[in-house]
C-alpha cells in the first residue's frame, strides 16, 4: 500500500524546458519506462497543442498502461473538447490564482475566474471524466482566496486539487504552513507542483508531504523550465529513506530512467546529481573509505545496492592505506602496511597534478 503518490510531469512540464522537444518514439519510451516503475500518475501532455501532439497522447492512452493518464488542460472549455477528442478520461484544468496572474496575464478578477472554473469543470465532469484542478502560481496567491478556489473544485466535483509553486518562490517552512492550512480547510487530495528556482523544490515536497499532500508532481531528473522542477529520483528517495515510506517503486530502475530522460532530452546531468549521478556512490577520503570497508552505514545512508548500482572507491590525494590495501586487494595482489605507506607517498605526490590517479 502506497503512502505517497507520484505524479510525473516529465511529458508535459520536464518537455517545456527550453530547447527540449520529444519525439513520438521517446515519449512513448519514456512513458513506458515510468509506468514500468510505479508512477502512479503520468501527465502526458497538452491535447491543445496539436495535431501532432495528440496523436502521441492518443497512442500513450492506447498502451493501456497501469498509471492514471493525465491531460493539461487551460481552464477553457475548448481545451477539454482537445482532450475528450484524444480519448482522455482524467483531466486536469489549470486555473491562474494569483493576483499577479489575474491581472496582469489575464485582465480578469478573481469572481470571474471562479465562475469560468465552475462553466469548466462541469463541462468536464458531464463529459464523464475525472477532473483535478491546479492552482497556477498559488504560493503567490492570497491563501484565503485560494482555499475559496479549492472549495469551489470540490464542490463542483473534483477529486483532486494542486498546488503549484510556479515560479520556486517557496520555502520548505512555508510550504508546511500553506499545505496544512489548505489540508484543514478542504477534504480533496493534495498534489504539490514544486519549481527548483531556488534550490529546495525538493525539500517543498517533503514538507508539504508532511503536512498532508500525497501527491507530489515531479520529473525525471528534475527536467523543467528555468531551474526545473521537483525531481522524480530525489522524492521518491527522500519519502523512503528519510520519511520511511511504503511504496511498490521500483528503485533498481531509477538510473536507467534518468539516463533515457538524459538522452531524449539532451541535458546532461552532473556526475553528483542526487541518486542518478555516476559520481554518487564513489570515495576517495581514506577517512571515508576505511569507514566504509568496516560498515558502509558509516558514511552512505543511501544503499548503492538497493538501487541496482556500485560502489566505487577511488585512489587520489586523500586516499589512504585502507583504500591502497583494498585497492591491491581487487588487483589480486597482497601488500604489508609498509608496502601500502609507500605507494600511498607516491600517489599523493603525482596526484597533485592530476584530478585522480586509479578509478
Amino acid at each position: 500500500m502506497n503512502s505517497f503518490y507520484i505524479l510525473d510531469t516529465t511529458l508535459r512540464d520536464g518537455e517545456q524546458s527550453a530547447g527540449v522537444s520529444f519525439s513520438k518514439k521517446e515519449k512513448i519510451d519514456i512513458a513506458c519506462k515510468l509506468d514500468e516503475l510505479g508512477v502512479d500518475v503520468i501527465e502526458a501532455g497538452i491535447p491543445a497543442m496539436g495535431t501532432e501532439e495528440k496523436e502521441v497522447l492518443k497512442e500513450i492512452i492506447s498502451l493501456d498502461l497501469n498509471a492514471e493518464i493525465l491531460a493539461w488542460n487551460r481552464m477553457k472549455i475548448e481545451d477539454i473538447d482537445q482532450s475528450l477528442d484524444c480519448g482522455f478520461k482524467n483531466i486536469h484544468i489549470s486555473a491562474p490564482a494569483s493576483d499577479i496572474q489575474l491581472k496582469h496575464k489575464l485582465k480578469k478578477d478573481r469572481g470571474w475566474l471562479l465562475a469560468e472554473l465552475t462553466k469548466v469543470i462541469n463541462y468536464a465532469i458531464k463529459k464523464g471524466c475525472m477532473v483535478s484542478v491546479g492552482a497556477e502560481d498559488a504560493s503567490r496567491a492570497d491563501i484565503d482566496f485560494l482555499i475559496q478556489l479549492y472549495k469551489v473544485a470540490q464542490k463542483e466535483g473534483a477529486v483532486r486539487v494542486r498546488y503549484a509553486d510556479t515560479i520556486g518562490a517557496l520555502d520548505p517552512l512555508a510550504t508546511y504552513d500553506n499545505i496544512k492550512k489548505i489540508r484543514e480547510a478542504i477534504d480533496l487530495e493534495v498534489d504539490f507542483h514544486g519549481h527548483n528556482d531556488f534550490g529546495m523544490a525538493t525539500a517543498n515536497a517533503l514538507s508539504a508531504f508532511k503536512a498532508g499532500a500525497k501527491y507530489i508532481s515531479c520529473t525525471v531528473n528534475g527536467l523543467g523550465e528555468r531551474a526545473g522542477n521537483t525531481a522524480l529520483e530525489e522524492i521518491v528517495m527522500s519519502l523512503k529513506c528519510i520519511e520511511g515510506c511504503e511504496s511498490d517503486f521500483k528503485i533498481k530502475g531509477l538510473k536507467e530512467l534518468s539516463k533515457l530522460v538524459e538522452d531524449s532530452s539532451g541535458r546532461r546531468i552532473s556526475i553528483d546529481k542526487p541518486v542518478v549521478g555516476d559520481g554518487v556512490f564513489s570515495h576517495e577520503s581514506g577517512i571515508h573509505v576505511d569507514g566504509l570497508l568496516k560498515n558502509p552505514s558509516t558514511y552512505e545512508f543511501l544503499s548503492p545496492g538497493d538501487l541496482g548500482r556500485e560502489r566505487k572507491f577511488v585512489i587520489g590525494k586523500f586516499s589512504g592505506v585502507s583504500s591502497i590495501l583494498h585497492k591491491y586487494k581487487e588487483l589480486g595482489i597482497s601488500l604489508s602496511e609498509d608496502e601500502a605507506n609507500k605507494v600511498l607517498r607516491g600517489i599523493k605526490s603525482y596526484s597533485g597534478n592530476v584530478e585522480s590517479v586509479i578509478g
